[in-house]
Parts: structure tokens; C-alpha cells; sequence
């Protein structure tokens, strides 16, 4: 399978992408950019908001405003005037440090990862964000914090810290918010790039996007095997989710950091956003509550 082009754009580094069901639309974030983009679907008009700080993280928070997790904490953005209400502040001690990845569980709360601006080893956290707005660290010692779902069942958490090449598995309490257990699920072979953001689908498999590998891999959490691989033109294959009717379409964000001049001849289109219809939908996300 083949992704299609979606919509051109250099993203320096094209992350995050997000459906918002209220608006029928796709976002995603240029970090590196410090922007925030949105395509009415399948209309294709695009908007685009300038944030002011690295940005790696949307998630609905109404029909007219997102929280973004920033450089430095999280933040609520008021689409409609572009303004920013701080909700809480997220490793402000640590300078070098901005948020990543992230997602909601089950209960409304909000997870974020984060890590070290020149990737030092052992620098990031993921932290755990409820109604009262305190960052509580669950889990420290991370590099790349980056893919974070729930399984089916919520009873298991999927996890990717990007230099260790793996998915790991913790046992999920719900109530208390808690991860626990560390299992390596799945193990990717460098030869087919990093693995970065992901989400999940119907079936309880994780689509995967391989940085540095050309695609969004689909792998299955039980076994640990690789069923399918969606490709992609560009090498720097970012994040992933599904969105658009039935929640069939698979977007993908992509990016051109530190791509030689050579290889932006090669791959020009490095940091658009492509898209593909799968024959099997994702998962509604959970509200957040923050």
C-alpha cells in the first residue's frame, strides 16, 4: 500500500497529527516551526496558526479551541482569537527540555512526554496531567518519549521511547493512573528506521511511523509480529492517525530535519502531509477533561 500526497508543505518537522470529529478536520504541528496547521476534510482548505514555541501536540478541546503541549507546559488555544491560556508548566527547571508525544486516557487525563532539545539520553519523562493541572511524573529516564496508546481492553498502556527500538507494554491502572510491569512487545530491527509516533485501530493493531524508514508499519501487540506496511515517499516518517468518515483514513505527518541538500532534491516532498484509506478504521479518542 501507498500513501498519496495530501496536502505539499516543508514542515521542518511535521508531528502530531490530530482528527477533530467537531470540525471535521486534520491537524498537525510543525515543531520546529512553532505552527499549528488544519484541513477541513475532504475539502482540503487549509488554515494556519503561528504559536510562538515548539508545539508537538494537539488534542480537541472543544469545537473552537485545542490544548497544545509546548515548549514548556501545556496550554489552551482559542482558535477563533489565537490566544494562549497557560494550564500548567511541565519540567521548568529544565530549559533544554520540550514537551513530545502524548495522548488522553480513558478518564479525561491527559499524558505528555518529553524530551532533551539535543536528545541527551536519560533526560525525558512522561507525565500525567488531570483536572487539577499538576504535571505528575509517572514515568523518568527516557530519551525520546514518544508513541503512548491504550489497549482494547484499557487494562495495558503501549509506549515508545524512540532510541530504545522497541514498543513496551506496562499493565494500565486506570484508577490511579498508574503504569507498571514493563514488557518489550515489539522489537524494530534499525534497518527499518525508528519507531516514532503511533496510533491503533479497530483491531487492536498499532500503525507505527518509522522514522528514517519510509513508511507506517502496522504491528501486531500480542505477537509482536509486522502484519502490514503503508509506504511513503519521503524518509522521515513522523506520526499518524486516523480520522475522516468511519475513521478510515490514515494521515501522516512527515518531516525534512536535517535532511542533506541532496536528499531534499531526492525527497522534495519531505514534511507534507499524505493520507491513505484503509479497510480498517481507527479509534475515537478519548475526551480530555483538562
Amino acid at each position: 500500500m501507498n500513501a498519496a500526497l495530501l496536502y505539499e508543505i516543508p514542515c521542518e518537522l511535521g508531528e502530531g497529527p490530530c482528527w477533530h470529529s467537531q470540525r471535521q478536520s486534520i491537524f498537525w504541528a510543525d515543531i520546529e516551526g512553532k505552527s499549528i496547521y488544519e484541513m477541513r476534510w475532504p475539502q482540503g482548505i487549509v488554515q494556519h496558526w503561528p504559536v510562538g514555541r515548539r508545539v508537538s501536540l494537539i488534542v480537541p478541546a472543544g469545537k473552537d479551541q485545542v490544548l497544545l503541549a509546548l515548549q514548556g507546559g501545556i496550554a489552551r488555544f482559542n482558535l477563533k482569537t489565537g490566544s494562549l491560556d497557560w494550564l500548567c508548566t511541565i519540567d521548568p527547571e529544565l530549559r533544554n527540555n520540550r514537551c513530545n508525544d502524548g495522548a488522553c486516557d480513558s478518564l479525561g487525563r491527559l499524558w505528555v512526554g518529553t524530551m532533551d532539545l539535543g536528545f541527551a539520553e536519560g533526560a525525558g519523562s512522561l507525565f500525567r496531567v488531570g483536572e487539577d493541572c499538576q504535571a505528575v511524573k509517572v514515568l523518568g529516564q527516557l530519551t525520546i518519549a514518544n508513541g503512548l496508546v491504550w489497549s482494547i481492553d484499557n487494562q495495558r498502556a503501549y509506549f515508545i521511547d524512540s532510541p530504545t527500538q522497541t514498543v513496551k507494554s506496562y499493565r494500565f491502572d486506570s484508577a490511579k493512573g498508574e503504569l507498571s510491569g514493563a514488557q518489550v512487545i515489539i522489537e524494530i530491527p534499525k534497518e527499518m528506521g525508528t519507531p516514532d509516533g503511533m496510533c491503533m485501530d479497530q483491531a487492536g493493531m498499532l500503525w507505527i511511523a518509522h522514522w528514517g524508514g519510509y513508511g507506517v508499519y502496522r504491528w501486531d501487540p500480542a505477537s509482536g509480529k509486522l502484519i502490514d506496511q503503508v509506504r511513503v515517499e519521503v524518509p522521515q516518517v513522523s506520526s499518524c492517525c486516523f480520522g475522516g468518515e468511519g475513521l478510515s483514513q490514515l494521515f501522516i505527518t512527515t518531516a525534512r530535519q536535517n535532511l542533506s541538500p541532496e536528499e531534499l532534491v531526492r525527497y522534495p516532498r519531505s514534511g507534507s502531509l499524505f493520507s491513505i484509506r484503509l479497510p480498517v478504521g481507527g479509534r475515537s479518542l478519548f475526551a480530555c477533561r483538562l
